[in-house]
């Protein structure tokens, strides 16, 4: 390479001198001479590897370096060289492209290798004169190029192109670098760019779920810049690659094994293959020889559709590979000409020869022992080779499409340049035509060809990203068949550039059951993935979900959180509503409760009933019959208002219920409050006090009144600021949705409960001071202690109200108002009810008793009766009557 540039350099250098000294210019150095030519006004030049193997000559101290040596015909390479040979002839039989212009080609071999494609460029630009003349100014001999199939190859002949601004039009080479239009402005291609197919690539192993896969490259411009675009792909679409080997074709065999044991040792079972086609050779000879099965490759469209990889030799290795080719197209007209190929069009050119004689496996030399002299009679019609299959042309469409671009940008531009005229002087203008100018007529060439295909360029002279994707199948005859099961096109939208046909695929190993590539299993729903540290994302374990969050797909990163309204099943797969909490009447705890209450409220008709029906005992006149009668009410009234705690809770039920409990707990006090000051006034007082009406009917109604208006005022500032309301709690607890009430305002809850304990200090205190009074007499020993049981109620409910959960808070609070109920039913009633035979006692002692007794008892009963409770009176008469009896 070094002397080649150096040879170019030179080049220059005389051309420089020249102009200024009018030196001769001779090329130094012999000339590379085409293997097929023909002369035309414009020419076309071509580049393929029509050769693939390269043999270094020996170097030697006395001797300049030789040529390197090309040897291994391919007959696909071959076949596009034809192909370009055919193209021109149907432009020169043209009468309506390139009218009165014939159209020539040069076609050098470039043995898929940087050296021979700098001589071959050279040969392109020189030709193979000897001197220019005296003014060393010459046209490029040709003024378009066809070629080359390997990316780095192009970019060896574009480095020197690019100086001439020759435009170079390949058919092959895939590398995404091409497409930087900076470096490489007069470069065009047919097939698109690996910007697009290594992106496909990891959209199909996507699509059949391996996200462990293993991958091999060339390591060239094509290999390297495709496997990078690839793994930065893959990665994005959550796929690890487990390993990234290099090979080359020149390489060394070492490190040629070295690859082949890194994938035997793999763990993945998915092997992405980006090679060129050679290198693709060359790693399956190593393959076989170490015995490298199970694995489904994944190729890129160098190999994919190749003939000759899939013969049976390699059949067994490969049979199930998937990749993405260029679609295949048919040539009218081609079968026919490459089937004329024989060595007589021109009996000196060495390369018809050596197609003849690998295709037909005989020699034009005779005597060489076990081969056969080859005739040149030979039959190509009876030769199914890869050169005469034209059953899926893909390639060989681009060469195609490549010719008829160059051929329709100089139309247009012979066109521009006579001004609408004929083409009679086309000669004169191909002789003058600027490279430059048909850079800029290609770039805006825009056809369609015979076939219906639509041909043109984008701004970086790639053509539309368009792919098959190419299963290798067997058919009936045993024979691989490279069969299409789905395509992608990167015009369309994110989600539809990759589809399916429906077709059956055949996996590695002619199995019809998908392999798995994994390097974790999956995470199934209720599970998410969870980091390996030291270790690719792909290598993950398996962490269930926590309470309240779910993953409904196979290996979810992250779990979500179910609303607040939902909670996460057993196998937190997927949010389900919570369970509705609420003190019902369904459950045992409800029923439990209301019956309770019912019972409280008969047990309290039931004392009324009794009372009523002892209202004219003395005893029953004696406890105040009035404010016993309006107790007992508002006991009942307790007892009910417990039902309405009860229950789904509503607007109206949670008004109602804490409004209902302070407003009859508060007339339940008030009425206990003013018996208590009834009892106090009546055994304390020291004289009779008739000007003032101590405990008259009159006062005791409006104490009841007013203690019980302040208790309905604070219920309804409550109600009107902040009205209790239905709450559906999800906060509280994690797998259910309490239903209650929730006060409004605390402090107005407080206020009417701490107004009850107000009301309820007061009792006790009053009927503490008056605890000594006479034993059948002493109801304030009574009040006493049922305030003491609805004290320590109400003090205990507090912290048992703060600290139950959900529906116990509530049922806590019916407890409260239950117990303290019972407490003062039992409390204040019960010993009452003992002594109800308290008047036929009575009846005894008068009618025992003296003259002077009787007067003053029937003072007592009138005093009793129209309950003016003279304390003087009452106390002597009462202590006289107990000291008679005894």
């Amino acid at each position: 390479m070094c002397d080649w540039i150096c040879v170019i350099l030179l080049f220059v250098v005389i051309l420089g001198e020249s102009e200024q000294d009018d030196v001769v210019c001779e090329m130094l150095g012999s000339p590379e001479f085409p293997l097929m030519s023909k002369k035309g006004d414009v020419v076309i030049g071509g580049a393929f590897s029509i050769h693939s193997h390269i043999s270094e000559p020996s170097l030697s101290s006395a001797d300049a370096p030789g040529l390197p040596i090309c040897s291994r015909l391919n007959l696909r390479e071959f076949r596009f060289a034809q192909t370009l040979i055919f193209a021109t002839e149907e432009i020169n039989n043209s009468s309506s492209l390139l009218p009165n212009i014939s159209v020539g080609y040069k076609i050098f071999d470039n043995c898929a290798s940087s050296l021979p494609t700098t001589r071959s460029a050279m040969g392109l630009i020189n030709g193979h004169k000897k001197k220019l003349g005296q003014t060393c100014s010459g046209q490029s001999s040709v003024h378009a190029i066809i070629g080359t199939s390997e990316s780095s190859t192009t970019i060896a002949m574009l480095k020197m192109l690019s100086v001439f601004k020759i435009p170079l039009i390949s058919h092959f080479a895939t590398c995404a670098c091409l497409s930087n239009r900076k470096e490489y402005p007069s470069f065009f291609r047919t097939i698109p760019s690996d910007y697009y197919q290594s992106r496909a690539l990891a959209k199909l192993v996507k699509h059949f779920g391996w996200t462990w896969v293993g991958a091999v490259r060339s390591n060239n411009d094509y290999g390297n810049n495709g496997m990078a675009t690839f793994i930065t792909a893959a990665g994005q679409e959550g796929i690890c690659v487990e390993y990234s080997e290099a090979i080359s074709r020149t390489g060394s065999t070492e490190q040629l094994q070295k690859t082949v044991r890194v994938i035997r040792g793999g763990t993945s079972h998915v092997l992405v293959a980006f090679l060129a086609y050679d290198e693709m050779d060359v790693l399956l000879e190593e393959a076989l020889r170490q015995n490298l099965t199970g694995l489904q490759w994944v190729g890129s469209e160098s190999w994919i559709t190749s003939s000759h990889l899939a013969d049976q030799r390699y059949s067994g290795l490969l049979t199930g590979s998937l990749g993405f080719a260029i679609r295949k197209a048919k040539i009218e007209g081609l079968k026919e000409f490459l089937l004329q190929v024989k060595p007589s069009q021109d009996p000196q050119s060495n390369v018809l020869k050596d197609f003849w004689e690998t295709t037909f496996g005989c020699s034009f030399q005779s005597g060489l022992r076990g081969t056969e002299q080859c005739s040149g009679s030979e039959r190509l019609q009876d030769i199914n080779n890869v050169f005469t299959d034209v059953s899926a042309l893909r390639i060989s469409n681009n060469v195609y499409k490549a010719v008829y671009a160059v051929a329709h940008a100089m139309h247009s531009m012979f066109k521009c340049g006579q001004n609408g005229e004929s083409m009679n002087h086309s000669r004169i203008l191909a002789d003058d035509m600027e490279p430059t100018q048909l850079v800029k007529h290609l770039q805006d060439v825009n056809f369609t060809l015979q076939s219906g295909e639509r041909v043109h360029f984008n701004e970086n002279g790639d053509p539309a990203a368009t792919y098959e994707l190419v299963n290798w199948q067997r058919n009936p005859a045993g024979e691989t068949v490279f069969m299409t099961v789905g395509s992608y096109d990167a015009s369309l939208p994110n989600g539809k550039q990759f589809t399916m046909n429906g077709v059956n695929i055949t996996w590695a190993g002619t199995s019809w059951e998908r392999p798995l590539s994994v390097c974790s299993e999956s995470c199934l729903p209720g599970f998410r993935q969870a980091t390996i540290k030291g270790k690719p994302i792909c290598c993950f374990s398996c962490v269930t979900c926590t309470a309240g969050e779910i993953s409904n797909s196979t290996n979810s990163a992250e779990c979500s959180r179910c609303p607040s309204d939902f909670w996460s099943n057993d196998d937190h797969s997927k949010c389900v509503p919570k369970a509705v909490e609420f003190l019902s009447y369904g459950e045992t705890m409800g029923d439990h409760l209301a019956a309770f209450s019912l019972f409280g409220a008969s047990l309290t008709l039931v004392v009324s009933l009794v009372f009523l029906w002892f209202r004219h005992t003395p005893l029953v006149k004696a406890s105040n019959s009035e404010l016993s009668f309006l107790l007992l009410f508002s006991l009942t009234l307790c007892f009910l208002c417990s039902l309405a705690f009860i229950g789904q809770p509503t607007e109206w039920s949670c008004m109602l219920r804490h409004t209902a409990f302070g407003i009859t707990f508060a007339l339940c006090i008030s009425c206990i409050l003013a018996k208590t000051i009834t009892v106090v006034m009546a055994f304390r007082a020291k004289t009779p006090a008739n000007t003032v009406p101590q405990c008259s009917a009159p006062l005791q109604r409006t104490s009841v009144l007013v203690c019980t208006l302040l208790q309905v005022l604070i219920c309804v500032l409550w109600l009107v600021h902040a009205p209790p309301f239905p709450l559906r709690n999800a906060l509280h607890t994690n797998k259910r949705i309490i239903l209650e009430c929730d006060l409004g305002s605390p402090v107005a809850f407080w206020v009417a409960l701490g107004y009850i304990g107000f009301l309820a200090f007061l009792c006790f205190i009053l009927a503490f001071l008056a605890r000594k009074l006479p034993d059948n007499f002493n109801e304030a020993k009574c009040i006493t202690f049922s305030m003491l049981i609805f004290s320590a109620v109400w003090v205990t409910f507090i912290p048992a109200y703060i600290s139950s959960p959900g529906k116990f808070t509530t049922a806590v609070e019916v407890f409260a108002i239950l117990a303290s109920s019972f407490g003062l039913l039992f409390c204040i009633f019960a010993p009452k009810l003992t002594h109800l035979d308290l008047r036929q006692k009575l009846t005894v002692i008068i009618s025992n008793s003296t003259t002077w007794q009787n007067s003053f008892r029937l003072v007592l009963f009138v005093e009793i009766k129209h309950q003016r409770c003279r304390a003087s009176t009452v106390r002597g008469g009462v202590a006289l009557l107990l000291t008679n009896q005894r």
